[in-house]
């Protein structure tokens, strides 16, 4: 801390979080597990064992250390927004106990520069460090934390102490204008420079700093399988049959990938494959990622925030200035704008619980209802890259679910901004392609054998109805059958 007005401001987590009061909104810093506030909230969870308390979360997106199933359990959330990924909280929030406003993770900003939602009481932010004119340095991830600063009351900083401090220099903070009164963002390459160092605030705002020592919770992505090295093989051969035609240069263009082990796991397949120079233009930079830099695979990465395994932090922890030179971490709203995703053409991977038929995906809802964790960045990309592809196993519960289903039970994407689907049987380019011309190219090259007869057999009594896009409504949801039968598939499909 090397603004020395901020030294009588030290205080315990308990202290800051006792000025918290019931109807407050805080904005809490991180971005899936990485840099986030993490001893204030734990704090304020332990008041709210003894008085009653109520406030709104807003977030980058998920947070780590457990800290959104302990307000869950607590019952301190009245509303949270905009992507969580906590089984209890998931629950709370399909019980109706608390509220969930699922955001694409571009929009949270613009919703608080806009005053729409609730003003935020307090930013609680977590830092690398402070500097000599009151600066903050944000550690492994920015997400939202510089309009948090921006437009909140009050602020809050967790110094933590775990953080290495060679990370000060990797972030670049851009702050917009109004829209109305905005100029073009000036970022045209994915390694230009365009903003500052860390998070400028008016220092008199800083109502606390919390100095802490908690490292970040690691990702909990799993190794790549046997399907997952498959899909990779697929999307590998897509890529290439795009360069061979033109379409896309010898390094492709710059890469995206959602969230999560089967997108780790999808990216991680372009380590055997012939592309080198890449880029990456990204929310969550995961293992896969610093695996192509240690291959020499990817020469730049920008995205929001670094989270991964416990393994591969302290790699890149020990070897950070070795990245340094490769690296820039963003706010959310840049690293997911819709300007420089069309400007940079973007390759979007992505991944959804379910597709249809015709190209429609559900990211989100279970059976159209149950909320998973939210849209997060998903749409912000595939609606504006070049190329959108969404990446899933064919079938999941040993086959009882489908992934490939009739109809979707939750559209978060429809089938205009959907390009590409791959699962481990092949991909399907839905590019150009009329809803009856995707049907085939769906059920033969993307869905599993065991559901393709059944698929057809839902189409072909759909055609009879007629339509641009055939239906049987009554018929078109199997959600229904696996509710009632544990089991989406039926047995002795004829075809007609």
């Amino acid at each position: 801390m090397r603004d020395k007005r901020l030294q009588s401001k030290i205080v315990s987590e308990e202290t800051a979080a006792s000025w918290i009061e019931n109807g407050m909104t805080l904005g809490l810093s991180g971005f899936t597990r990485a840099g986030d506030a993490k001893a204030v909230p734990s704090a304020l969870v332990e008041i709210a064992r003894q008085k009653e308390l109520k406030v709104n979360v807003y977030t980058g997106a998920s947070l780590g250390s457990d800290i959104d199933r302990l307000m869950a359990e607590a019952g301190i959330v009245h509303k949270r927004l905009p992507f969580q990924a906590d089984k209890t909280m998931r629950n709370e929030i399909n019980n109706g106990d608390l509220l969930f406003v699922d955001q694409h993770l571009s929009h949270t900003a613009e919703s608080i520069r806009q005053d729409v939602l609730a003003p935020i009481d307090y930013a609680i932010v977590e830092a690398v460090s402070i500097t000599e004119d009151g600066t903050i340095i944000p550690s492994t991830s920015v997400g939202n934390s510089s309009i948090f600063a921006e437009k909140a009351d009050a602020i809050i900083i967790e110094l933590n102490l775990s953080q290495p401090e060679s990370l000060e220099g990797l972030h670049d903070i851009y702050q917009l204008q109004d829209q109305g009164n905005r100029e073009p963002i000036p970022l045209r390459n994915v390694d230009d420079r365009i903003g500052t160092e860390g998070i400028e605030v008016d220092v008199n705002k800083i109502k606390g700093v919390v100095v802490t020592n908690q490292v970040d919770s690691p990702s909990t992505i799993v190794p790549p399988d046997k399907e997952t090295a498959l899909m990779a093989e697929h999307l590998v051969d897509f890529l290439r049959k795009e360069k061979d035609s033109g379409r896309l240069p010898r390094n492709l263009a710059p890469l995206q990938s959602g969230i999560g082990s089967i997108a780790n796991a999808v990216f991680h397949g372009l380590l055997e494959s012939e592309f080198t120079d890449l880029e990456v233009y990204s929310e969550v930079l995961q293992d896969a990622v610093f695996d192509l830099m240690d291959a020499g695979k990817i020469r730049f990465a920008s995205g929001c925030s670094i989270t991964l395994s416990e393994s591969k932090l302290d790699h890149v922890y020990q070897n950070l200035e070795k990245y340094s030179e490769r690296l820039l971490l963003r706010p959310q709203e840049i690293s997911n704008h819709p300007e420089i995703i069309r400007r940079l053409g973007l390759i979007a991977i992505n991944t959804p619980l379910e597709v249809d038929i015709y190209g429609n995906v559900n990211s989100t809802h279970v059976h159209g209802t149950k909320m998973m964790n939210g849209i997060g960045g998903s749409g912000d990309f595939t609606r504006n890259a070049r190329i959108s592809i969404f990446a899933t196993k064919s079938i999941a519960k040993n086959g009882d679910i489908s992934s490939v289903v009739p109809f979707v039970s939750h559209v978060d994407h429809t089938e205009h901004d959907v390009d590409i689907i791959v699962t481990e049987q092949g991909f399907a380019d839905l590019r150009g392609l009329a809803p009856r011309e995707r049907v085939p190219m769906i059920i033969e090259n993307c869905a599993h054998p065991m559901y393709r007869k059944q698929l057809y057999s839902y189409y072909n009594d759909a055609c009879e109805r007629g339509g641009q896009t055939p239906h049987i409504l009554e018929n078109a949801f199997w959600h229904t059958r696996f509710q009632k039968k544990g089991t989406m598939l039926e047995k002795d499909i004829q075809l007609t």
